[in-house]
């Protein structure tokens, strides 16, 4: 990973810092020459457990290290991180499907509200740049993780010009699939039952979804923190495969087990879109990248008029579908470039949180 440039000195936070991504962003910028990392969770004891395993295996770098107890949703807690911060990742969401269904205000509460907050903080400190994270559920969205997300989103956008104007603090935003291992990730439980010799429970074998490691993840925002303008959104190309090639990969490293169809949970998709149509028309292919500009256009629309073919949208969006689609060699080759896959084949216990 190609990590920012000009970080000597400088002080990064990370919110939901405990959590798989925030735990890999840790291991990336801990060794450079940055002047402390900010970890602001919810979760006392994971932040206890990271402390120790710092101190146990970074002894020489752990004192960069500062932790923060609270949550994106009070305001007050956000600003006492936020003082005197230059770059700020913010991971800090829920994340689970099921569970944003049942309590979708909740979800309301952390992806939307906090978004907001983790903004405000920002602007009113003068943070240099803030990348936020978001989901391939975001486009498109049928459930209420995706649809709260995708409001962050908005906000952001909308938000941008202003805070720049106001503060110089650039907003924007990465958009990715599926990362494996992270939390909610449905390898671990393979891995789980195959141990236990009990079936791989499948919800659907021709579901396909994106297929990203922890390490791509942080390119992505990385990317994002290095080339971004207000408001800008980054999405990364990605491999993706079907549910069922997924596990029959899985079996391949772990051993085989029975499969068992248990059917869709709720709010799920047949397949995730990284990028819409209405998106793709607008967006600029940066290699291994796609950027999609804000739309700069204010309320006033009597000032704006076209001549011509008005296009509104591409003929198709970038979705699990319709990108490289992995074969079970494929995923196999994907799923041991993890570092949580490469710890159960040696037996090691996980240094990321999944």
């Amino acid at each position: 990973m190609r990590l920012i440039d000009s970080v000597n000195g400088k002080v990064l936070v990370i919110t939901g810092g405990t959590g798989s991504f925030g735990s890999t962003v840790l291991k990336h910028f801990l060794t450079s020459d940055i002047g402390e990392i900010r970890i602001i969770s919810r979760d006392e004891k994971k932040q206890d457990w990271m402390r120790h395993t710092l101190q146990a295996q970074y002894p020489e770098y752990a004192s960069k290290v500062r932790f923060y107890v609270g949550d994106v949703r009070n305001i007050d807690s956000v600003r006492d991180v936020m003082y005197g911060a230059n770059f700020v990742f913010h991971a800090a969401a829920l994340k689970e499907v099921p569970s944003c269904e049942f309590f979708p205000m909740e979800a309301v509460k952390t992806n939307i509200i906090g978004t907001d907050n983790v903004i405000t903080a920002a602007v009113e400190n003068h943070v240099e740049r803030v990348v936020f994270l978001s989901t391939d559920k975001a486009a498109y969205p049928i459930n209420a993780m995706g649809m709260t997300k995708a409001v962050g989103e908005k906000v952001v956008a909308a938000r941008a010009q202003k805070a720049f104007e106001r503060s110089g603090t650039v907003l924007a935003c990465t958009r990715y699939g599926n990362v494996m291992c992270s939390r909610g990730s449905v390898i671990p439980l393979f891995i789980d039952q195959i141990k236990k010799h009990r079936p791989i429970t499948i919800t659907d074998p021709n579901m396909t979804r994106f297929l990203m490691n922890l390490d791509e993840a942080v390119d992505l925002v990385a990317f994002a923190f290095e080339h971004a303008e207000p408001g800008d959104l980054f999405i990364q190309k990605a491999d993706a495969s079907t549910i069922g090639d997924l596990a029959d990969g899985v079996m391949k490293v772990f051993g085989e087990t029975e499969k068992k169809i248990i059917g869709t949970r709720h709010g799920e998709k047949l397949y995730e879109t990284l990028m819409t149509r209405e998106e793709r028309l607008r967006s600029t292919d940066m290699g291994k990248y796609f950027r999609i500009a804000p739309d700069g256009r204010s309320l006033n629309y009597d000032k704006f008029y076209v001549k011509g073919k008005v296009l509104t949208e591409d003929e198709e969006a970038y979705t699990s579908h319709n990108t490289n689609r992995l074969d079970v060699d494929g995923v196999v080759k994907k799923i041991l470039t993890t570092d949580y896959v490469k710890e159960e084949l040696e037996g090691r216990p996980h240094t990321v949180e999944a």
